[in-house]
């Protein structure tokens, strides 16, 4: 974790995939927002129906337990059509090294 004014970034890597629809990226977004859950970083991309986006956020400020927003976000995703998976930093880099 790096420290930044004075409190210490929490990054997470959330992925959302599914078939593209209208307002994936505002639902998702609007539920980081209300949690107070930053956005460092987004990328997403549509092939063929087909939506992707991953995200790195700092939930630092967010007063709610992980599992509760991970819970949360994969019921909005219920909702909307796609699935959500949200990870730690270090559990990603781990899951991820060569």
């Amino acid at each position: 974790m790096r420290e930044r004014k004075g409190y210490f970034m929490k990054k997470t890597i959330i992925t959302v995939v599914g078939k593209d629809t209208v307002g994936i990226i505002a639902r998702v977004c609007t539920y980081l927002a209300d949690n107070q859950i930053n956005i460092l970083d987004i990328s997403q991309t549509i092939v063929q129906g087909y939506f992707n986006m991953m995200m790195i956020v700092d939930m630092s400020r967010t007063e709610k337990h992980f599992g509760d927003i991970v819970d949360e976000l994969g019921t909005l995703g219920e909702e909307i059509g796609v699935i959500i998976k949200c990870q730690k930093e270090e559990i990603f880099d781990k899951m991820h090294r060569i």
